[in-house]
């Protein structure tokens, strides 16, 4: 039973991953390796990963301050509404990107409820990189909260308590009592943030325009590519993801191994 199960985990994997993957790979160096770099140095290229990468760190921070801060009111204190706001949290998972896209087009479109008030005021937000990073901030707040929360919650609030008795302040308490006890469950969070903050598609196709070299990021660029019928370079650009999900994944293994070792499980 055991070796059934192994291989029908492997013929998964590689149907459903490896199998992609090398057919990617091959088609983003059909044209050998002079085009793939062209492709990945065109001018709308860099703009599109440049654009990608800003709306990654102007969200990921700004999300790592929300899901400490929603973490440590729901865990350490009660309060009316809580049931509510861990509600709220979850909504980017239930509701679908494009949905949440329309969303912002609702208020801050032309005719959106904020519309008006911001095209009198010369403030633009959609078609724009504001409206990309709004958009990216929203699909992502919850997982930095959501990672975070089970692990304050599985440590409980004596050793917090006991530093207070000790006379230590709230900052003092958080940095070094909380912090370093939920350091890799935040990690992991800020990880998974950001890798979803940089293959987001949906909310941001909807605010982005699809303005070539100036609203586009990564897998919008790959889309218009794709739909030009410019398959090696669409490839090309779309392995840049795939490396960057690598990455990921060694972090995510990387901290997976300290979690694993500061508990004794492995040497």
């Amino acid at each position: 039973m055991k070796k059934i199960l192994i291989v029908l985990a492997v013929l998964f994997l590689s149907i459903f991953l490896l199998l992609p993957i090398a057919i990617l790979l091959q088609n983003a160096f059909g044209e050998g390796i002079g085009a793939y770099f062209q492709a990945l140095t065109d001018p709308n290229a860099l703009a599109a990963i440049r654009l990608t990468f800003l709306a990654a760190a102007i969200s990921v921070p700004l999300n790592l301050i929300f899901g400490l801060a929603a973490s440590w009111a729901i865990t350490k204190f009660d309060f009316a509404g809580k049931k509510f706001l861990l509600s709220l949290i979850d909504l980017p998972f239930t509701v679908s990107p494009v949905i949440s896209g329309l969303i912002f087009v609702l208020l801050f479109g032309a005719q959106g409820l904020f519309g008006p008030w911001l095209d009198a005021h010369n403030i633009k937000i959609l078609f724009s990189v504001p409206g990309i990073v709004l958009a990216t901030i929203f699909v992502t707040f919850p997982f930095v909260a959501r990672e975070i929360i089970p692990v304050m919650e599985a440590q409980g609030a004596d050793e917090e308590n006991a530093a207070v008795i000790l006379g230590a302040n709230g900052w003092q308490t958080f940095w070094r009592v909380t912090l370093p006890n939920i350091k890799w469950g935040l990690l992991y969070g800020v990880i998974l943030c950001n890798a979803r903050a940089m293959g987001e598609f949906g909310a941001v196709s909807v605010v982005s325009g699809h303005i070539r070299g100036l609203t586009n990021t990564i897998p919008l660029h790959v889309e218009i590519l794709y739909n030009e019928y410019n398959f090696t370079a669409a490839f090309a650009v779309a392995s840049l993801l795939m490396f960057l999900a690598f990455v990921t994944l060694i972090i995510k293994h990387l901290i997976e191994w300290n979690v694993a070792r500061e508990r004794g499980v492995v040497s």
